[in-house]
């Protein structure tokens, strides 16, 4: 059990195990544990009597504004390189953009984190690279403490978005309505903008919904990389110190968020193709 003194008697560990009710069957905690969940009650950190609640609302917002920032990056990187690669099939840029999107795939996150605090620390000479304290994003330099980990978190994205849109891309530029736009007259950049890309997004809006999963669970280890003081971060740290009670609520605090994502992608298909419809 967590916080146990070698020292500590039988009697006193049968009340710690009475006070967070750990004395009764595994069925038991768990339908106790559902029943404080529904009223919002996650319990304590046992090392500190901290509400977990209130370390949640905590380092949210550092979570969130990383998660912002990765997926930003990963749609402004990936959706212009993808019109780029689709118009120019099977040319050189085509085939450069192809090789760089596998290899932001293939590169692990933790690696990519590592490579860019040496580059930036040792080669560049950044002082900045890592957070100084722990609400960096009331710090002035807040931008610059959220680059790195930002482009760490959004690379396997932008890759994952940039495949999907020259793939999308590429399919509805052969079809007869790119060849009868292109038939009346229509500018190739009116065609391809205002035309082929929408009904390209809908394969990313669903690719996006899905990575949210990937910004999630790599937030874990990136925040841990770039000591960023966010739900990743103190993900681990309750792991290391065998918090149960924080690691189920951040747990299914990650899960909930990656349902509701799915659920809002959902809802945007009938929003970017009017042909959908739901009974």
């Amino acid at each position: 059990m967590v916080g146990l003194n070698p020292d500590m008697t039988a009697a006193d560990e049968a009340r710690l195990r009475a006070r967070y009710g750990l004395d009764g069957p595994i069925w038991q905690q768990y339908l106790t544990w559902m029943e404080n969940i529904v009223v919002g009650d996650f319990g304590e950190e046992i090392s500190t009597g901290r509400d977990v609640t209130e370390i949640i609302m905590t380092r949210l917002p550092e979570t969130i504004v990383l998660g912002l920032f990765g997926w930003a990056f990963g749609l402004i990187i990936a959706i212009p390189t993808g019109i780029y690669a689709a118009v120019n099939k099977d040319k050189l840029g085509d085939t450069i953009s192809r090789f760089l999107a596998l290899s932001g795939i293939s590169i692990p996150n933790f690696w990519l984190g590592l490579m860019l605090i040496l580059i930036g620390s040792l080669w560049l000479g950044w002082w900045n690279v890592l957070p100084p304290s722990r609400q960096p994003l009331y710090h002035p330099d807040m931008l610059w403490y959220l680059l790195l980990p930002g482009i760490t978190i959004g690379t396997a994205s932008a890759a994952s978005i940039m495949r999907v849109m020259r793939t999308s891309m590429a399919e509805e530029m052969n079809k007869e309505y790119v060849t009868a736009a292109r038939a009346k007259g229509l500018p190739e950049r009116s065609v391809v903008l205002k035309h082929v890309l929408r009904n390209s997004l809908i394969s990313v809006v669903t690719l996006a919904a899905t990575l949210t999963a990937s910004i999630v669970s790599g937030s874990v280890v990136v925040e841990y990389v770039f000591n960023w003081p966010g739900l990743g971060m103190e993900f681990v740290e309750a792991i290391n110190g065998r918090e149960v009670n924080l690691i189920m609520a951040i747990t299914l605090f990650f899960g909930v968020t990656i349902i509701i994502a799915n659920l809002v992608a959902d809802i945007m298909y009938a929003v970017l193709d009017p042909r959908i419809r739901y009974d």
